[in-house]
């Protein structure tokens, strides 16, 4: 699945701290390839400023693959801010690539 940089970032965001030892090593690698390497922030100028991250309007989209299990992480953290009243505008587009209704 293609993710912004926007993307990314909100989605390390919501990943789950707590859970039982198979969520905890998927979510370890799901942050591990959602994660940005040293090139990434030097060749897209990526800052944290003001208490907010910026970066270049040249940064590109990264495919990362999502497994099954990874994908029900997601999609019930997603699920969880939802309930909570806790989504904001960052989270429609995740919402609309992994939960797809509403």
């Amino acid at each position: 699945m293609k993710l912004s940089v926007g993307e990314r970032i909100r989605l390390l965001g919501i990943l789950p701290d707590k859970g039982n030892i198979l969520t905890l090593k998927i979510v370890q690698t799901l942050r591990d390839d959602v994660s940005f390497s040293e090139k990434e922030i030097e060749d897209w100028k990526i800052k944290s400023e003001g208490g907010m991250i910026k970066w270049s309007d040249k940064a590109k989209d990264k495919q990362v693959h999502i497994g099954d299990t990874a994908l029900g992480v997601i999609t019930d953290a997603l699920k969880a801010l939802d309930e909570s009243n806790e989504l904001t505008a960052a989270d429609i587009s995740l919402w609309d690539k992994f939960v797809g209704e509403g």
